[in-house]
């Protein structure tokens, strides 16, 4: 949302920097905001531009601005009041023209009366609030964004794909609880285990609570004996997923849940 509001404001040929507050170092932090002199501490061998000089006439995402150290978040308060700043070492005041959007998981009401947020940076800050609903809240936004990804990896792969009708009552089934970066992951996996044109429920993550275990004697099931060692067990899933997926590489690492370099590992293993 952020780089959208960037994306179509007057700002939108200048910088956009994001930092994720509750990522960067509490020692650090205030010297990658604010920048720092030469000098000004151990290890400062040059002049540091902070995030507000180089967003200067663009856009700073601070993104878990709940996460951001107390004394921090009153050395920040001057900055969206008045548009000055001052390098970590320096008495030099610096003016930015930035403009800032925060975000946080947090209720920044409960944030500010548990002590985490400051009240007088909140309302610096909450000019123009957005609320943003968990995607279980959004009802058919699920699909449109959905067929976005699915759109997008099809003009990267060159080809096109569509969601079945089960598909497609699978994805608005499910609560998302990573949201969009959970629907993303699962529409690329989708991707990459489909065979042809369509994208079949079977790949998609189901509904919380559901299993649909595959009937008995059904092809696509494994039978281990009590006893049997987990590197022979590793050895039977991985060899019978791979001749399951037609011997795709891409499809059996996708559902085994490995990356490429542990499929081909075990394979030169098996001698396959």
């Amino acid at each position: 949302m952020a780089r959208a509001v960037h994306d179509l404001s007057r700002r939108r040929d200048q910088p956009f920097l994001a930092v994720n507050c509750g990522a960067l170092s509490p020692g650090l932090i205030e010297s990658e905001i604010f920048g720092h002199e030469r000098g000004s501490f151990t290890g400062a061998e040059r002049q540091h531009q902070g995030f507000f000089a180089r967003a200067h006439g663009g856009t700073l995402f601070l993104d878990e601005v709940t996460e951001m150290p107390p004394e921090l978040q009153v050395k920040l308060l001057r900055v969206p009041e008045s548009g000055t700043f001052t390098r970590v070492g320096s008495t030099q005041v610096q003016q930015t023209d930035v403009r800032i959007i925060a975000a946080t998981n947090r209720d920044a009401a409960i944030a500010t009366a548990q002590g985490r947020l400051r009240e007088d940076l909140l309302y610096r800050l909450n000019v123009f609030p957005i609320a943003l609903p968990p995607l279980r809240e959004r009802g058919e936004d699920v699909l449109l964004i959905a067929r976005s990804f699915l759109e997008e990896l099809g003009r990267q792969d060159g080809t096109a794909r569509h969601f079945t009708a089960a598909a497609q009552e699978r994805l608005a089934a499910h609560d998302w609880p990573g949201n969009v970066r959970q629907l993303r992951n699962a529409v690329q996996r989708a991707w990459v285990m489909a065979t042809d044109d369509v994208v079949e429920e079977e790949w998609l993550p189901q509904p919380a609570g559901a299993s649909h275990p595959p009937p008995e004697g059904e092809e696509g099931r494994l039978v281990v004996e009590m006893g049997t060692q987990l590197a022979d067990i590793e050895r039977r899933v991985i060899l019978a997923t791979y001749e399951r997926c037609g011997r795709h590489k891409e499809r059996t690492a996708a559902l085994l849940g490995i990356s490429m370099k542990t499929l081909y590992n075990r394979l030169k293993e098996y001698q396959q």
